[in-house]
């Protein structure tokens, strides 16, 4: 068994981090590392169907932390998208993958499952690629998340139905009413339990100190729910995924998720492993064309059917073309509700294998896909956004986010015009809506510039967060309009210090007037009075400043910006110990 453990780690540590870094997902890594230690790969481990059961707990815990994150509040706050475009995308795309495998010979039992199975998209696939381009804030990137937040759901209800569709005398029907009975005893020993007797535990193991405990109580809690539901016939993730919504409310969720995370994604790892083990790669190599063929089939079905639904929620073509190519793909939950059917008799093994691939190749096609529509969508400019009619003695924004806005609203109170510059096509849209004077562009191109009277212009306002993307337009601007006064905002302190290499003095750096406002309420709730609090900000800001310009001559040299910032430290320190004895105490 420590063999095997060692074979599982070395693989999961050797192949996740390569697909990672290829914009792959960790996912498709476990998949690679169990396909190559498998019995279609070096045959290094053989007993897969031992390995897959143990791996199962880990979608029984990713079930639980689901529920935990599964507040009514915030369900409901996203309802719209959650239950209408997830529920109808989930509903029409299984209607027709049923109907597509039915009508290449799949048995009548097993064409819904492939159908709905199929139909659920990859959650930790698209939101860890979503994440990586900076896009789950977008206007795609929010509908993509709630159609995987109603996924999320909907793969609930079908974990419980497959054993009900399963031979009768499985071991796994409900037949009769004390089975009837049981189930609903256990249902509302669950819901008492997570109501009213896991806080009063949890309070009791809290205040005695030790983590460890409270590790335990996480998993006891995860393991008994499940196999209560598991002995009533009813599949254990469901029991793990009622449990956790019923915690999602309570003071103890983010502790029993942190418990719990280790090792789900353990567990979780070790089950795509598994999943990579059984699939055959044999089939890919001696016939590759219908499983291809498939494949292209699922990705072009599916992103027919979310184009089309996000135009009727009201998105326009390009976000909506983000999002069919984002959410096309089979995801981690056909692989569990396949290898939950197979279980329960309802698919053959040879069917479930070829399904895998599918999915497989699926999941490996859609970056590609996504980067294509990317470049498609950047060289996409709005029309009616073109043309900028800009007044002379304007103020330019570049960069329309919460910074920008403030800035503009204010200006507008105060009947100074102004132009904004913005190159997120969605963010112009948006924006536009509520009759703000917004033009599509990147604020960092001289012929755009020239378009909004730069040249003319009274101030040219910098808020774009990107450092790379700021110090281009801040350089575009002080090489072409050199006597345009630029008051730039900094992300960070080292950002602050390129731009006045570029002799910008009016510079703003993003949380530091906040974190100051912060760190005066915050002293004054520990016992100060406002007067000592605002010394202690005034003292703290003025020697940070003056800091900063000292930095700024020699911020190339990183020893020398060490010894400074030292010197620095030791001198505010300084200064407080001697304003101490001088203020009451």
């Amino acid at each position: 068994m420590l063999v095997d453990i060692t074979l599982f780690l070395a693989a999961a540590v050797l192949f996740v981090p390569v697909f990672l870094r290829l914009g792959l997902g960790a996912v498709l890594g476990y998949l690679a590392a169990g396909i190559v230690i498998g019995p279609s790969g070096l045959g290094l481990i053989a007993e897969v169907e031992e390995v897959l059961h143990f791996g199962e707990f880990g979608v029984v815990l990713l079930l639980f932390i689901i529920g935990l994150e599964l507040q009514p509040s915030r369900l409901w706050t996203l309802r719209r998208l959650v239950f209408g475009l997830g529920g109808l995308q989930v509903l029409i795309t299984g209607i027709v993958l049923t109907v597509g495998a039915a009508g290449l010979g799949v048995p009548r039992v097993a064409a819904p499952i492939i159908g709905f199975g199929l139909a659920m998209s990859s959650t930790a696939f698209v939101i860890q690629m979503l994440a990586e381009r900076g896009e789950l804030s977008t206007r795609h990137g929010r509908t993509a998340f709630a159609i995987l937040l109603f996924q999320d759901v909907a793969v609930i209800p079908m974990l419980a139905l497959i054993p009900l569709l399963g031979p009768v005398g499985s071991g796994e029907s409900m037949l009769g009413w004390t089975e009837a009975a049981k189930t609903l005893a256990v249902f509302a020993l669950v819901i008492f339990g997570g109501r009213y007797a896991v806080r009063p535990v949890m309070r009791t193991i809290a205040a005695s100190n030790t983590p460890e405990l409270l590790t335990a109580m996480a998993l006891l809690i995860v393991l008994a729910t499940a196999l209560a539901m598991h002995a009533v016939g009813l599949s254990m993730s469901l029991g793990a995924f009622v449990a956790g919504v019923l915690l999602s409310e309570s003071e103890y969720r983010h502790e029993l998720q942190a418990n719990i995370e280790p090792f789900k994604g353990m567990l979780l790892g070790l089950f795509f492993i598994a999943v990579g083990m059984s699939a055959d790669v044999g089939l890919l190599t001696e016939d590759p064309l219908p499983l291809l063929g498939l494949a292209a089939g699922l990705l072009l079905v599916k992103a027919a059917i979310l184009f089309g639904l996000g135009r009727v929620f009201g998105l326009p073509a390009g976000p909506a073309r983000a999002l069919a190519t984002a959410l096309p793909q089979g995801g981690e939950f056909a692989f569990v509700l396949f290898s939950a059917a197979t279980a329960a008799g309802l698919l053959a093994a040879e069917l479930t294998a070829q399904l895998v691939v599918i999915v497989t190749v699926s999941m490996i096609a859609t970056p590609a896909l996504y980067a294509a529509q990317a470049r498609w969508r950047t060289r996409e400019e709005p029309k009616p956004y073109d043309q900028i009619e800009a007044p002379e003695q304007t103020v330019i924004i570049a960069g329309f986010g919460p910074f920008g806005q403030i800035v503009a609203r204010i200006l507008r109170v105060k009947q100074i015009p102004f132009t904004v510059l913005d190159k997120n096509s969605e963010q112009v849209d948006f924006v536009r809506r509520f009759g703000n004077k917004i033009f599509y562009g990147d604020a960092g191109r001289l012929d755009l510039l020239r378009a909004a009277r730069a040249d003319k212009a009274r101030l040219f306002v910098l808020t774009i967060p990107d450092v790379d993307v700021s110090m281009h337009v801040a350089g575009v601007v002080r090489r072409n309009f050199p006597r345009l006064p630029i008051f730039a905002v900094a992300l960070n302190r080292q950002h602050a210090l390129r731009l006045m290499d570029l002799g910008i003095s009016n510079v703003v750096r993003r949380s530091f007037h906040s974190s100051l406002d912060m760190s005066r309420s915050i002293l004054m709730a520990l016992g100060d009075s406002s007067e000592e609090a605002l010394h202690a900000v005034e003292t703290f800001r003025k020697h940070d400043e003056r800091t900063l310009l000292r930095q700024h001559a020699i911020h190339h040299d990183e020893d020398l910006m060490i010894q400074t910032a030292q010197e620095a430290a030791q001198e505010l320190e300084e200064l407080f110990e001697q304003d101490r004895p001088e203020r009451p105490q």
